[in-house]
């Protein structure tokens, strides 16, 4: 339900953006608005980051095969990975040099109201997008706030489209700011300073995604219920009588690998163990069925 909530979240994003950055372009062509560029930029950033977010989503399907034994699953981090540096390059290093340019070199605006009418449609259009993505987050988060659903998701998608369209509302505020003070005041650095602010806040966003894409690449354990969710099938197995060590790890968003040492007694044979263990799976992966690889080690538990 997370991947297919996180790709619908997506297009819907992409399909926005899309319309939104045309619709920018134009304005900052009549206006010469550098706040208008720099969600221009944003917005062309943000469609790419969707590219690469449905690219990244479609090479993980592929099977696991004897280079990728354990799959292509966590192709979507690296995805997500490369979404927090084009945000940070192209959104957000730009926007903030192009705000220094204005302010350096301010210039009047022209037909501030085409600017205006271009970023309240997008804020409706965003807000439309941003609703999608709250709808499929919030099928997925549990009881989980928001920051703490970003920080503990195994899935990049919803994150990152979650951060961006947040990103995206509150940089058109700033755009809208920026447009209605050089107005207002006949002086263009209001205008380079709502580009920076655009800037900053992308900037920050993209600190963020690193981080958390970051943490995905090196590889995530279980979310804590899950963990827990392990252990009680494991311990409902007849063959275990306790579990002596038990790791956990997201070869991918939607694939748990799971390594257990499982105590057994000692008067076994070995038909026994191999039956034993049979059964602990099954019964595995039909309490947690994103544990796609499962290995268990039998031992006498020793104090």
């Amino acid at each position: 339900m997370s991947t297919e909530g996180g790709t619908r979240a997506v297009v819907a994003a992409l399909l926005a953006n899309t319309g939104i950055a045309i619709s920018k372009f134009v304005a900052f062509a009549f206006t010469g608005s550098s706040s208008m560029l720099s969600e221009a930029i944003h917005s062309v950033a943000d469609s790419l980051n969707q590219v690469l977010l449905l690219i990244g989503g479609k090479r993980s399907t592929r099977e696991a095969d004897d280079q990728y034994q354990f799959g292509y699953g966590r192709i979507r981090y690296v995805y997500g990975f490369m979404v927090a540096i084009v945000l940070f390059i192209i959104g957000g290093l730009y926007s903030v040099y192009e705000g220094w340019h204005k302010i350096h070199d301010p210039h009047e605006m022209h037909d501030v109201g085409i600017a205006l009418g271009v970023l309240i449609v997008a804020v409706i259009l965003e807000s439309f997008s941003f609703r999608t993505a709250i709808r499929e987050a919030n099928k997925a988060r549990g009881a989980r706030t928001f920051p703490q659903f970003i920080k503990d998701a195994r899935q990049p998608e919803l994150p990152v489209i979650l951060l961006e369209d947040f990103g995206a509302l509150i940089g058109l505020i700033f755009a809208l700011f920026g447009v209605s003070m050089a107005a207002i005041t006949h002086d263009g650095r209001w205008d380079g300073l709502g580009a920076i602010a655009i800037g900053v806040l992308l900037i920050v966003i993209a600190v963020i995604l690193v981080r958390e894409m970051a943490s995905m690449l090196v590889g995530e354990a279980a979310l804590p219920e899950e963990v827990e969710s392990v252990r009680a099938a494991l311990l409902s197995a007849p063959l275990v009588d306790r579990l002596i060590h038990l790791r956990t790890l997201h070869v991918g968003p939607d694939a748990l690998l799971v390594a257990a040492k499982i105590g057994i007694t000692a008067d076994m044979t070995a038909q026994q163990i191999a039956a034993g263990i049979d059964e602990a799976e099954s019964i595995l992966r039909t309490a947690v069925p994103s544990a796609e690889y499962v290995f268990l080690e039998p031992d006498i538990y020793r104090a």
